[in-house]
Order: C-alpha cells, then sequence, then structure tokens
C-alpha cells in the first residue's frame, strides 16, 4: 500500500537540500534542456516548466507537491539563522533561473549573459579583496555605501560594485580630524 504523502509541517533541512541537489542534477541534462526549450518553443513559460520539475521531484520524496511549493516560499523565514540552507536556496533559485534564461534566451543571448555575469562577479571579488584591506569600521562605511547605491540603482548588477578610488574616497571622507590618529 502507497504511503501518504507528506502535507503539513515544514519541510527538513535535509528534504531542501535533496531537492536543490536533484534539481541541480536534472536542470543539468541535455533532455531537460530540451524539455524546457520545447516549452518554451510552444510559447510556455519556461518557469512553468522548472516548477513542474520541482513536482515531480517532491513526488519521488514522498512529499505533496502543493505543499512542497509552499514550503519553498517560507524557506528565508523558518531557517532564517540557518545560513547554509538559506546560500544553498538563493543557489537554487539561481539554477532555476539559468534554466530558464537558457531556454528564453536562446545560445547566444544566454552565452553573452553569462560572460557579463562572470565580469560582474569578478569585479565583485576584485571589489571584496580590496576591502578587506581595511578595518573594520572602514568596510561598514563602504558597505553602507554599496547597500545605498545598490537600492538607488534598483539592485541592478552593475550597482553592486565600488571601484577602488570609490573606495578610498568613502573612507576619507569618513576620516574626521577629530577621530584621526596621531
Amino acid at each position: 500500500m502507497a504511503s501518504e504523502m507528506q502535507s503539513s509541517g515544514m519541510l527538513t533541512r535535509e528534504q531542501l537540500f535533496h531537492l536543490f541537489e536533484r534539481f541541480a542534477t536534472l536542470t543539468s541534462q541535455p533532455d531537460v534542456k530540451k524539455r524546457i526549450l520545447d516549452a518554451v518553443l510552444d510559447k510556455q513559460e519556461a518557469v512553468a516548466v522548472t516548477t513542474t520539475i520541482q513536482e515531480e521531484i517532491f513526488v519521488e520524496m514522498g512529499v505533496d507537491p502543493r505543499f512542497g511549493l509552499s514550503c519553498l516560499g517560507k524557506i528565508s523565514t523558518v531557517y532564517e539563522n540557518d545560513q547554509d540552507l538559506v546560500i544553498q536556496f538563493y543557489k537554487f533559485l539561481a539554477k532555476e533561473e539559468m534554466a530558464c534564461d537558457e531556454a528564453e534566451l536562446g545560445e547566444e543571448e544566454f552565452a553573452e549573459k553569462m560572460h557579463y555575469q562572470q565580469n560582474i562577479q569578478e569585479q565583485q571579488l576584485e571589489m571584496l579583496q580590496h576591502m578587506r584591506k581595511f578595518n573594520l569600521d572602514d568596510q561598514s562605511a563602504i558597505l553602507e555605501k554599496l547597500h545605498k547605491q545598490m537600492e538607488n540603482g534598483n539592485y541592478e548588477s552593475e550597482t553592486s560594485i565600488l571601484s577602488v578610488e570609490q573606495m578610498e574616497e568613502i573612507i576619507q571622507r569618513k576620516v574626521s580630524p577629530l577621530f584621526a590618529v596621531s
């Protein structure tokens, strides 16, 4: 006799990690990529296909798909203190977005977007490496300025970067003669 599907409570950390890993594996396979692309070519939303894939994984796990999807909407709240899980959740969301973009944008435009994203990430890494040379108060001032810049720029990727000169300018403005070290 088939067991009943889980439909109450909250998904466990292990269940969520399994979902994230299985989804990443499936969406990397050529037949699944083709499934998403075929849906887009058939004028369907790519996200509808990725949601269906998630539902299929939930069924494999013995979880009611509607319940499983509702749990995804609660992860940031229920697991707010579990940094590893929240990071994996955001990677999962990024993987879903990437699978959709790959199908919707076409090969050339998708490759351009990936190159652009990689370039932004490299610039962010350089910025963070340089920022680590400053003391914690200076780092806080830089992050505060970066946050304001991103907020004002509607969180577009380009707004997540400060140049070395901009960081040094933030620190120089922060320094007051009253707090200067002799």
